[in-house]
């Protein structure tokens, strides 16, 4: 993570986990064994993987197709550098935006200092840093700000990802409610109004299939399936402050609108 001339050897690990929800597998009672699925073609049956290449659909039926390679030269070249380019107050970017988050942490003792500057920084002006970043050869918009004694990063939506609002609210009429009403649910509100505890919501549904799951597996014994065959930085943070001294004598003004690629094309060898 880089902020003009002041680099940061941070690791990233996802801040959310689906272990918690239950998957099934299908399995063919009769046989016992495992369901696989298969690519076929209508009047023709099982195909090999590589015959087949993506098809992108101009208009009903007529389709422009795309050899797996050809898709693969399009990938970005990871590039472990994320670069700060813009600050946003903390609260400016509407929810919608946000897709995934983040721990950040720092890459070694030599980054900690720089890391814990970077972190009061934004809490003390109360600013996100934006920037963009690759991972698995495609590009990603970031957003950092403080977590705790840490930082998070979370991934934001491009422009073209989310839908607008008013196409959806536009039968909704905007009448006066009645004050009366109002005052009700202002005051049922403020009744409930409680510090979030995400401890008191529980997914029922998933609670449910865990408890069926172990019931059946005590009452009865298991069936026997049979089965077919993150970026990190090394570099060192070098004279901190003469770094952020210069960082300002050279920094512009607020981040300009977009940022260049993150990442180069990758060219086949020729």
């Amino acid at each position: 993570m880089r902020l003009a001339l002041v680099s940061v050897p941070v690791k990233i690990f996802p801040a959310t986990s689906t272990g918690a929800r239950i998957s099934f597998h299908q399995v063919h009672q009769p046989s016992g064994k495992r369901v696989r699925y298969q690519k076929v073609v209508p009047g023709l049956g099982p195909v090999d993987t590589d015959d087949i290449v993506k098809g992108f659909e101009l208009e009903k039926g007529q389709y422009v197709l795309i050899a797996p390679d050809e898709i693969e030269d399009l990938k970005l070249e990871a590039k472990k550098t994320l670069d700060l380019v813009q600050f946003v107050s903390q609260g400016e970017i509407d929810p919608i935006w946000f897709d995934r988050p983040y721990y950040v942490v720092p890459d070694g003792e030599m980054a900690e200092e720089a890391y814990g500057v970077l972190r009061d920084a934004l809490r003390e002006s109360r600013r996100l840093g934006l920037g963009q970043y690759v991972m698995r050869g495609r590009e990603y918009i970031a957003a950092i700000k403080p977590c705790g004694n840490g930082l998070l990063l979370e991934t934001l939506r491009f422009a073209d990802e989310v839908r607008s609002a008013a196409p959806f609210f536009s039968t909704v009429d905007d009448v006066e409610p009645d004050e009366e009403l109002l005052s009700l649910a202002r005051e049922l509100i403020e009744r409930k109004s409680a510090p979030f505890d995400p401890s008191r919501f529980e997914d029922q549904y998933t609670k449910a299939l865990r408890e069926m799951v172990d019931a059946k597996a005590k009452r009865r014994k298991p069936v026997a399936i049979e089965e077919d065959e993150e970026p990190s930085g090394g570099a060192k943070v070098i004279d901190l402050v003469d770094a952020l001294k210069r960082s300002v004598k050279t920094a512009g003004g607020a981040g300009a609108k977009g940022s260049s690629s993150s990442g180069s094309r990758k060219r086949k060898a020729s």
